[in-house]
């Protein structure tokens, strides 16, 4: 296939494998009624080609955009399809695994539910937390930073902190703040802190020598040597920490409300459905969790690419 790929061009394989690709695709849903071996076998041939079709946009140069946005969406497709003719076909139960058709039909009819276990976990405990964390983290890293006996002392604790597992510190923080949501931002500012707090020491160690040198010949203050030099070159390990610790901050939520929450939360949802094994809406959840933290990597690395464009990584 990779030979047809560069005889005939990207454009012509892709625009090739795209029909071949829905063909395969609806016979393999209709197969998945019938006999589960046949099924099986025209889902194999799905994935092949899709296959074939995410290799073909990825390497499309002619059309960058197909390459960045559509080759996901494609490989994305692969997997749902196939995964709802596999369970269709093999009659699997849907407290083991519900086919997307189900998850989907449960996310819509439980939509105001999933919006108000969203706006209790993500925006109030979450993202409060993220932001409370992140801020404290770059106020002591520049105490770090400006004082060496803290850095000495603090970041040893931190390394330590950090260790700590989420599920021996969220019950103490639960019993401490209630069973609220300040509890479980509580959870996600130990949990952002000590990460933040590492990624900006560092990167305000970054420059080089000379470079501070050559503030010093301008007479530049520390403070004007922080804002003008090494915060500018700290950014790149400013944004990689956000990054990190905004991946922790809704596990930490999340994690949290398993210790005690009220009678709404994305935790809560998730602890309540298990027991009636509702898998469908486990799976609601987690596509709610899985957007939500998508949407914030997406806006984190959008701003990272308008603010660090002159760093290398940024270059194509």
């Amino acid at each position: 296939m990779r030979r047809f790929t560069e005889a005939v061009g990207v454009t012509i394989a892709a625009l090739t494998f795209l029909p071949l690709f829905m063909v395969i695709a609806a016979i393999a849903l209709v197969r998945a009624e019938g006999d589960g071996a046949y099924a099986i076998l025209w889902v194999a041939l799905m994935a092949y080609i899709g296959w074939q079709l995410v290799d073909a946009l990825a390497g499309w140069a002619e059309a960058p955009f197909a390459a960045r946005f559509v080759a996901p969406i494609a490989l994305g497709a692969v997997v749902i399809i196939g995964w709802e003719a596999i369970v269709r076909a093999l009659d699997v139960p849907s407290v083991i695994l519900p086919p997307p058709s189900q998850i989907i039909a449960t996310f819509s009819a439980n939509m105001p539910t999933l919006w108000a276990d969203f706006v209790q976990t993500i925006l109030k405990g979450a993202l409060s937390g993220y932001v409370l964390g992140c801020a404290l983290a770059f106020g002591m890293a520049v105490l770090v930073d400006r004082y060496d006996f803290l850095r000495r002392g603090l970041l040893p604790v931190g390394n330590f902190m950090a260790a700590l597992p989420i599920v021996g510190t969220a019950p103490i923080l639960v019993m401490w703040f209630g069973f609220d949501w300040q509890s479980k931002a509580a959870v996600v500012v130990v949990m952002v802190f000590f990460p933040m707090l590492v990624n900006i020491v560092a990167g305000l160690a970054d420059t080089s020598a000379m470079q501070r040198d050559l503030m010093r010949t301008y007479s530049a203050s520390y403070w004007q040597t922080l804002m003008t030099l090494r915060l500018p070159a700290a950014l790149p390990f400013v944004f990689n920490g956000l990054k990190v610790s905004a991946t922790l901050a809704l596990i930490g939520a999340i994690v949290a409300e398993f210790f005690g929450s009220p009678t709404v939360g994305l935790g809560f949802r998730i602890n309540a459905s298990l027991g009636q094994l509702a898998l469908d809406m486990v799976w609601s959840v987690i596509v709610v969790a899985a957007l939500a933290g998508s949407l914030l990597y997406g806006f984190l690395t959008m701003l990272e690419r308008w603010l660090t464009f002159w760093h290398p990584s940024q270059r194509r």
